[in-house]
């Protein structure tokens, strides 16, 4: 049996209102990427511009990364831009979050057509914390959105209250996953959080990444 393909979309980042930049949360990539490898799967790195996807300082430990993850941080640097993309291509896509997701997975016209067709070949999506944001506006080829009537989960509002971040955000995910018909299934803030409906696996937050890699594993 070949290989599975997987495909992972991270942000290229975004500078808030507040002047700080929002990036990726390292473990959100690093801990996934880890258990699909480890799953003997092959993995794409691709971001919306191609080129480095930049660390959020905060998901850092003491500023610096874990050694363990080095590697996987220098291949940050150089992902493939999403123009040179096929869904064909590819057994699954996932996205971690970290808040530059919020800036350029979401409403992206490439990402959301890549979605469209992984959703229709019923290939596996998966996405955590701020990952769902590319599942927004994806509107699928019988006009209804992606997430519509659909078990789904995200960063929540509280904990993005938590956070102090909610001015700095282009809108609220939680709110918006709601406004496009999903079936929002948060846990309380910081708790590990996964639901899988069918070929569609979301985790709620940071806590959530190594269970939702796992589901999305499975759901394949």
């Amino acid at each position: 049996m070949s290989t599975k393909q997987l495909l992972m979309v991270v942000t290229n980042g975004a500078k808030m209102n507040n002047e700080q930049f929002a990036g990726i949360w390292l473990s959100e990539f690093t801990e996934p990427y880890e258990e699909f490898t480890k799953a003997g799967y092959h993995v794409t790195v691709a971001s919306p511009k191609g080129g480095e996807s930049p660390i959020d300082d905060a998901s850092l430990e003491n500023g610096t990364i874990p050694e363990q993850w080095h590697e996987l941080a220098e291949m940050l640097k150089r992902t493939v831009s999403l123009d040179d993309i096929q869904s064909a291509d590819y057994d699954g896509i996932f996205m971690p979050g970290g808040h530059g997701a919020m800036f350029d997975l979401a409403d992206n016209p490439k990402l959301q057509q890549l979605l469209r067709d992984f959703y229709e070949a019923d290939k596996v999506i998966g996405a955590v914390c701020h990952g769902p944001a590319a599942l927004t506006g994806v509107l699928l080829e019988n006009g209804q959105f992606l997430v519509e009537n659909r078990k789904v989960t995200s960063f929540t509002n509280t904990e993005e209250e938590g956070v102090e971040l909610v001015n700095q955000m282009p809108f609220l995910l939680e709110t918006r996953l709601r406004k496009e018909g999903a079936q929002f299934v948060g846990k309380g803030d910081w708790e590990e959080n996964v639901y899988t409906d069918g070929k569609l696996v979301t985790g709620q937050n940071p806590q959530s990444s190594i269970e939702t890699a796992k589901q999305f594993i499975k759901a394949i």
